[in-house]
């Protein structure tokens, strides 16, 4: 029976937890409300990740991590338009610019980080399919998934944290009054920066997160901290009434029905 289901049964946490048990071989695709997450395994190891029509060819990997730069990027996407992932890289390699080390570890760091920004997905619908690898042209990785679990379980704590002070990403944020603050003489990250540049009662938090580039955790982290600091506060947009904060999918019934479901589900990818 194929491995498939909902993610308001079964979190992230729980799959790779399966994947990593089993040792599974193949690529697990989730469909998340807004986009779909591709992620492959070899014998119970991370090789692969896509996250919707996010950019993930190897040079924009390596642009990504500052192993090249903005102007070597150019020329590698017009030059090597054609070249598959692993061409590219070996003739890196071969001409000295970049060790396989470095490859290997920007690839290693990105899809690691694909997957960490799962765990925060509670709606959405998954499936498994047995044996199915990463495009031949991708060059596959191998990543330990103790750690990711570990570390994705520590990020769902934050994110059930996070949506309890800032509910509704259709809020806005204004400075508080504190006529005694001078914003320019406080010690603001680079992050915490180009939030504030944003920071108006017309603006929602999402179109702040669009404009920054950040995703839902991150922006919360960022809003978090600048709440703490006593910098700005969370208020609703004019006329629109507040909105009660989201819950996050916990699991239903007992803990004793919550067990018989994952022993199910364990047994069922067991049988693949």
């Amino acid at each position: 029976m194929a491995l498939k289901g909902n993610l308001r049964d079964f979190t992230v946490t729980q799959l790779l937890n399966l994947v990593n048990l089993a040792k599974k071989t193949g690529t697990l695709v989730i469909q998340g409300p807004a986009e779909e997450a591709r992620v492959s395994f070899k014998e119970g190891k991370l090789a692969y990740a896509q996250l919707g029509s996010e950019e993930n060819t190897l040079a924009d990997i390596l642009q990504r991590n500052k192993k090249i730069s903005q102007h070597q990027y150019r020329i590698l996407k017009e030059r090597g338009a054609k070249m598959t992932d692993k061409e590219l890289g070996l003739l890196l390699v071969n001409a000295g610019y970049l060790s396989q080390e470095d490859i290997i570890g920007s690839l290693q760091q990105h899809f690691a980080g694909i997957v960490q920004r799962l765990f925060t997905w509670v709606e959405g619908f998954f499936h498994f399919d047995q044996g199915v690898l990463p495009p031949e042209d991708k060059i596959p990785v191998r990543v330990e998934l103790e750690n990711l679990i570990i570390e994705g379980s520590r990020q769902l704590r934050e994110w059930e944290q996070l949506q309890e002070e800032i509910p509704s990403m259709d809020m806005c944020l204004k400075f508080t009054d504190r006529p005694d603050t001078n914003i320019r003489s406080l010690n603001l990250s680079v992050e915490e920066w180009r939030v504030v540049s944003f920071v108006n009662p017309k603006n929602t938090i999402q179109q702040i997160a669009r404009a920054t580039k950040m995703n839902d955790l991150e922006i919360r982290r960022v809003i978090f901290g600048l709440i703490q600091a006593g910098l700005v506060e969370v208020v609703r947009p004019a006329g629109v009434p507040l909105i009660s904060p989201n819950r996050v999918f916990t699991g239903s019934g007992n803990r004793e029905d919550q067990k018989n479901l994952v022993n199910r589900l364990i047994d069922r990818i067991l049988s693949i």
